[in-house]
């Protein structure tokens, strides 16, 4: 008898339908074939299945069963197929009326004992659901608190195959699961801004990048507090907004990142890639491609530490995610597109002692280590970081001193209301902040005054600037203004955002 069941398969975060084709024929010597591009994750299935089968209780057919999973020009991977194909045997030996699976997707992975574990990419699967057909799931319980996010799809979380088979049968009632989208965040998640001694500036800057979503470079000493910064920037951003944090949660789910009993990921990410990071781990990739850490930073921050101890290669991927806010894979048999609209924050020493300009250690390198060590940072790359900022060693007066500085919430509080004010502005552009403005949005939003040009001109002309640099002093520029609720860019708001480009000719 043949039985068809249907489950879906993920390329990149995108769900595509597979139908699981179950033939069983009592003729020729028994075997259990999987066709249709399966690799290995896919034909060890057969071993579980089995396993399965006899610690549940259910008779294993000693027959000819051949699955196909269609469309078979389509590779698969994974586990996820073992419920479904397991359910299409029982329905092909007649144990599951087959009328009744044409109302279900059905995906999971078995154990050998016949327990269901947590698959990857459930939120991806069940958001495609609610444009298509067939609006019921049959899912790992372990993934229900994910899936049951996507209210218009009726999600039926199950413990095991024995409890799939009960429920298709009408034997037992599962009630469709929905998981109550708590959007609380919790503020204690992040680290504070008050615990940072000193560095008024580069804590300036940080408010400015955080605002219009600008990328940062800190260059200074070690030990000067670079990576603190860093680590404090994600509690200055404004909260996720119910968009980003479902973007958030399914290219976590791809690649196994959401905990059981978890729904939505609320805090934004903050990845930090270790400087011996290939291009595919950072870029994302493989035979099957999957996200990188930019795509994991999506909606966050990435923090690239030692910046210019990365491999040349490495750094250059960065330039499409930064420039376009995604990243496209090619592969033989697919090409794939993952986000990454991240906020770069890059941190670096000033030489590879890390003493060139301090006043207290002196510099123990050459002029030619100096030189071969910044020119590891391409002008490209440079040219696409909207803020340069000097983070300088902290004195012990600044150390000792026992009072409070400016907290995050308060800082949080006017980043919140420069991204509204961006957030109206942009209403109908299909962009989000200052940072993502095009050469038509600079025209339109960011109207200089003769000043200002004359003042922009000057800053070009002695500092060498290109023509991206200029964008990005414009769009620094009007972030400045949104802090301050001014309509106009004026001239300060751009002498403050020029400064912030000095360090792009003087040091590098």
């Amino acid at each position: 008898m043949l039985a068809r069941v249907q489950s879906s398969h993920l390329i990149g975060i995108e769900p595509y339908a597979v139908d699981v084709e179950v033939d069983i024929a009592q003729r020729g010597l028994p075997h259990f074939n999987i066709v249709g591009l399966p690799d290995a994750a896919v034909k060890e299935s057969r071993d579980r299945i089995k396993a399965a089968f006899k610690n549940t209780g259910f008779p294993f057919p000693i027959k000819q069963i051949t699955v196909n999973l269609a469309p078979a020009d389509l590779k698969k991977e994974g586990s996820s197929f073992d419920l479904p194909i397991a359910i299409g045997i029982l329905a092909a030996e007649g144990h599951i009326p087959l009328n009744i699976l044409d109302e279900f997707l059905i995906v999971g992975e078995l154990s050998l004992e016949g327990k269901l574990r947590a698959i990857k990419g459930a939120l991806c699967i069940v958001s495609k659901l609610k444009d298509q057909k067939i609006r019921k799931i049959i899912i790992p319980k372990s993934n229900a608190y994910e899936a049951g996010v996507v209210h218009s799809v009726d999600v039926y979380p199950v413990e095991s195959l024995a409890e799939t088979v009960e429920f298709i049968r009408g034997e037992k009632i599962i009630e469709p699961f929905k998981s109550k989208i708590s959007y609380h965040e919790d503020s204690k998640f992040y680290e504070d801004l008050s615990d940072v001694k000193g560095q008024f500036h580069a804590k300036r800057a940080l408010e400015i990048a955080a605002a219009g979503g600008h990328n940062l470079l800190l260059i200074g000493p070690p030990g000067s507090g670079k990576s603190m910064l860093a680590k404090r920037l994600p509690g200055i951003l404004p909260p996720m907004t119910i968009e980003e944090a479902i973007e958030t949660t399914k290219i976590h789910s791809v690649v196994g990142m959401i905990s059981d009993g978890k729904g939505l990921i609320t805090q934004r990410p903050f990845r930090s890639p270790h400087h011996s990071s290939s291009d595919v781990s950072l870029i994302g990739g493989g035979q099957i491609p999957k996200p990188g850490e930019v795509s994991l930073a999506h909606n966050g921050v990435l923090f690239m530490d030692e910046l210019p101890e990365f491999k040349r290669n490495v750094l250059e991927v960065l330039r499409q995610p930064l420039e376009d806010g995604f990243v496209t894979v090619a592969r033989s048999y697919a090409t794939v597109q993952f986000p990454a609209r991240f906020l770069l924050v890059a941190a670096m020493n000033p030489c590879p002692c890390g003493h060139y300009g301090d006043t207290l250690k002196p510099c123990t390198c050459t002029p030619g280590m100096i030189m071969r060590y910044r020119s590891r940072i391409s002008g490209p790359l440079l040219d696409r970081i909207d803020i340069h900022i000097e983070v300088p060693r902290v004195n012990y007066k600044e150390l000792k001193e026992e009072t409070l500085t400016e907290s995050s919430e308060n800082i949080r509080e006017r980043v919140v209301r420069a991204r509204k004010i961006q957030l109206e502005r942009f209403k109908n552009e299909g962009i989000y902040s200052n940072a993502h403005m095009k050469a038509k949005h600079l025209k339109k939003f960011c109207k200089l005054n003769e000043d200002c040009h004359k003042l922009l001109e000057n800053a070009m002309e002695k500092l060498g600037l290109t023509a991206r640099a200029y964008s990005k002093i414009v769009k620094v520029a009007r972030t400045i203004a949104d802090l301050e609720s001014s309509e106009q860019i004026k001239t300060y708001h751009l002498a403050e955002a020029i400064q912030y480009r000095s360090l792009e000719r003087s040091l590098f």
